[in-house]
């Protein structure tokens, strides 16, 4: 198998970053509440960095009654 580029990530990866499971991280998936990811193949599932980075940047908050993506 062709190496991922160097800025792609594995699922257990992002999850370990994110400090969840590889099934919360499959459980976001499913809901749409997670970052974006990219299908590599029938099972594969790849993330980019930079997705992961905006995934975070949206869901930064200032208090825990602000809106998502507020700050």
């Amino acid at each position: 198998m062709a190496e991922l580029p160097i800025d792609t990530a594995t699922s257990k990866e992002v999850a370990a970053a994110l400090h969840t499971t590889e099934a919360g991280l499959a459980q976001m998936r499913y809901r749409g509440t997670g970052p974006k990811f990219c299908k590599v193949g029938p099972r594969k599932v790849v993330y980019r960095w930079s997705d992961v980075r905006d995934f975070l940047d949206a869901n930064t908050m200032i208090r825990t009654d602000d809106p998502r993506g507020a700050a």
